[in-house]
C-alpha cells in the first residue's frame, strides 16, 4: 500500500514542481484511489506542499523566472484567502468539501480547455 502513497506523492510533486498545483492531482488520488478522508487528504497535501513549493521556488529563482515586483501583490491576498479558507474548511462537512473541490476541478478544467481552444484558434 505504501507504494501507492509514494506514487501519489510523486505525481503531486511533478505537478507542483511545474507550478500547476500538486493538490489538483494529489487530493483526488488520495480520496478516490486510496480512500483517504477529504480533510486528511487536504492536510497531507498541505504538508507535502511545503517542501515541494520551497524547492520549486528555489529552482525558479535560480532560473530568473520570478518577477519579484509581483510577489507581494500575489502573496498577500493568497495568504489572507488561505487563512480564511482554512477556518471554513475546519467547520465544513467532508461531503461539502468533496463536492466543492469537484466543482473547482471542473471549472478549472473548463477554463483551461476554453483558453487552449482560443489560443489554438488564434494561432491557426
Amino acid at each position: 500500500m505504501w507504494i501507492l502513497f509514494f506514487l501519489a506523492g510523486a505525481a503531486g510533486g511533478i505537478l507542483g514542481g511545474m507550478g500547476m498545483g500538486g493538490g489538483t492531482l494529489l487530493i483526488p488520488i488520495l480520496t478516490l484511489a486510496l480512500n483517504i478522508p477529504q480533510k486528511t487528504a487536504q492536510t497531507l497535501n498541505l504538508i507535502a506542499f511545503l517542501p515541494m513549493s520551497l524547492f520549486a521556488l528555489v529552482i525558479h529563482l535560480k532560473n530568473k523566472l520570478v518577477d519579484k515586483k509581483y510577489i507581494a501583490l500575489a502573496a498577500i491576498p493568497a495568504v489572507v484567502a488561505a487563512v480564511c479558507a482554512s477556518f471554513m474548511a475546519i467547520n465544513a462537512p467532508p461531503e461539502g468539501l468533496r463536492k466543492a473541490f469537484g466543482v473547482f476541478l471542473i471549472v478549472v478544467g473548463a477554463v483551461f480547455l476554453f483558453l487552449s481552444a482560443a489560443q489554438k484558434n488564434k494561432t491557426a
